[in-house]
């Protein structure tokens, strides 16, 4: 007796059935996984399948995120964090001591920013108003870079929340 399968309904036979015009079946079979698969043919280097929409075998070649790193160099001594730095290695580089807001309402969970202390001024992290800082640092809520060619990772945990990690003090 005849079954389906289970992931995609195709008629199969069973191992006591007599498969009449064979040829015919295995087109017919043959032709549903080509169907159902054509999505994941092509591509070309660099990209990736991605699910195209909440159909089943439904997917599409995209190019891969870029990995490389940005920059985005900071030499005077206050900064304020915008949208833009997520993903990306804010430096600050200045002999004096610089200060780094953390601005309420920009950041979504999971959003990342690493900031590295390339000058001999310390980066000290300032939460804007209404924001909340957690660190492990000596002042949890103003956590400072530890010393010249450290970092830090502002990770924002949820809606104006952050934890900041890394080289701090």
């Amino acid at each position: 007796m005849a079954t389906t399968t289970t992931n995609f309904g195709w008629t199969v036979p069973s191992d006591t059935d007599l498969v009449k015009d064979g040829a015919a079946a295995i087109r017919t079979a043959l032709g549903g996984v080509d169907t159902s698969m054509v999505d994941l043919k092509g591509g070309t280097t660099g990209q990736v399948l991605s699910k195209a929409s909440n159909t089943d075998m439904d997917f599409t070649w995209v190019e891969q995120d870029d990995t490389t790193l940005s920059f985005n160099a900071q030499t005077g001594t206050t900064y304020t964090l915008v949208a833009s730095d997520v993903a990306k290695l804010v430096t600050a580089s200045n002999a004096s001591a610089i200060t780094i807001t953390v601005p309420p309402s920009v950041f979504v969970a999971g959003n990342q920013i690493n900031v590295a202390q390339l000058g001999a001024g310390q980066v000290t992290f300032s939460q804007g108003a209404g924001v909340t800082i957690v660190s492990a640092g000596a002042t949890a809520s103003a956590p400072k870079i530890g010393k010249q060619y450290a970092a830090a990772t502002i990770i924002c945990t949820s809606s104006n929340n952050f934890l900041i990690i890394g080289a701090i003090a």
